[in-house]
């Protein structure tokens, strides 16, 4: 059966978008793998699917690589209002988000920062703006939740840090139930950050 999609990207994260607003088309996890893998499949970091709603103008549900659901997804939210167009308002797990169409660059309004223990989630209530705790030269990362959850650390050099090793050892340490994203942040200059991110 033949499969209409459109393959997007947000700085360089990229995905294969399918409009499923007319015509529901069934993803479910297996599938989306499928889809996703880079050697038999199309390719991608995330499947994402654009639904109807009768909360919204549109749903957006959005499948790792790995076929697990994520709430939210900024860069893909991004390429999702550039489909729809306009203003508008989309349902994902997360919430509902608005989008706004200013010429080629929409904005995603992604909600409040969550910050507490049990809102990112850990296993145990700590403060999230400094966790004591550390993977090798990885150490006392800034924790958040931006309708994903994102645990932050903060290095001299991003580049130098093995994130395709270290990411995944942090994504299922047992202190994050849900599996964490792993961003590693360089402060370049003041309002300048140069940052990496191992996706969960």
């Amino acid at each position: 059966m033949a499969l209409r999609f459109h393959k997007m990207h947000g700085l360089g994260n990229d995905f294969v978008v399918i409009d499923a607003r007319e015509a529901p088309v069934a993803i479910d996890s297996t599938r989306a793998r499928a889809i996703a893998d880079r050697r038999e499949g199309i390719g991608c970091d995330q499947v994402i699917v654009i639904e109807a709603s009768d909360k919204a103008d549109a749903r957006m549900r959005i499948f790792n690589s790995d076929g697990s659901e994520a709430e939210a997804c900024g860069n893909a939210s991004r390429c999702v209002a550039m489909l729809i167009g306009g203003d508008a308002t989309v349902e994902t797990l997360a919430g509902l988000l608005r989008m706004r169409s200013e010429g080629p660059h929409p904005l995603v309004d992604m909600g409040s920062p969550r910050f507490h223990w049990d809102a990112i989630p850990i296993a145990y209530p700590a403060d999230t703006a400094d966790l004591p705790v550390g993977w090798e030269e990885l150490e006392r990362p800034a924790l958040v939740n931006v309708g994903n959850p994102h645990a932050i650390f903060f290095v001299p050099d991003c580049d130098a840090i093995d994130l395709a090793r270290l990411g995944p050892l942090i994504e299922h340490d047992p202190l994050f139930p849900e599996r964490i994203n792993v961003d590693v942040a360089t402060i370049e200059a003041p309002g300048r950050i140069r940052l990496r991110v191992w996706e969960r």
